[in-house]
């Protein structure tokens, strides 16, 4: 298990005094705004960014961080993965999981056939869906105990109650 968490990302600068138009993954998306330093990967190199301000702004967020004064430096910023550390995150429940921590593991039936990797999740409303990449792609709803009957973070593997040919 990685010590960061990604949250969201960079969607590019807001305004010309250094702010940053943010995608956030958090629930609901303002929590993000509860986490500093956020940690900024860009360029294969991540750097910690006290967060000044920041607030809703139509469907993402706005921020400041410490060191990003103006709009070229909020731009060299864009697509920039925001991450945060784990430590710094609320413990889960027992059978509780954050997104981050099921990205990337193998999907197998209960009957044992591998389906592929879990390559991310999406939020429909009703409930959450895995997107599984495997020989194909296919959307499986996150519905415990129904369809996901196990996950084991330790050996990597998303159980599922789930037709192959579906």
């Amino acid at each position: 298990m990685q010590d960061r968490v990604s949250m969201g990302h960079v969607a590019g600068a807001f305004g010309v005094r250094g702010w940053l138009k943010v995608l956030s993954g958090a629930e609901p998306a303002e929590a993000l705004l509860d986490y500093s330093p956020w940690l900024l990967l860009r360029d294969g190199e991540w750097k910690s960014y006290k967060v000044l301000d920041g607030g809703v702004h139509g469907k993402g967020l706005v921020a400041h961080l410490e060191g990003v004064d103006d709009r070229d430096q909020a731009e060299l910023l864009r697509g920039a993965e925001i991450a945060v550390e784990r430590a710094r995150l609320e413990p889960l429940g027992e059978g509780e999981y954050y997104w981050a921590d099921l990205i990337g593991l193998r999907v197998v039936t209960t009957q044992g056939v591998e389906l592929g990797r879990i390559e991310r999740l999406m939020e429909t409303g009703a409930n959450d869906v895995l997107v599984v990449r495997g020989e194909r792609e296919r959307l499986i709803p996150y519905l415990r105990p129904e369809v996901v009957t196990a996950v084991d973070l330790a050996a990597g593997t998303l159980q599922v109650d789930w037709d192959p040919e579906f």
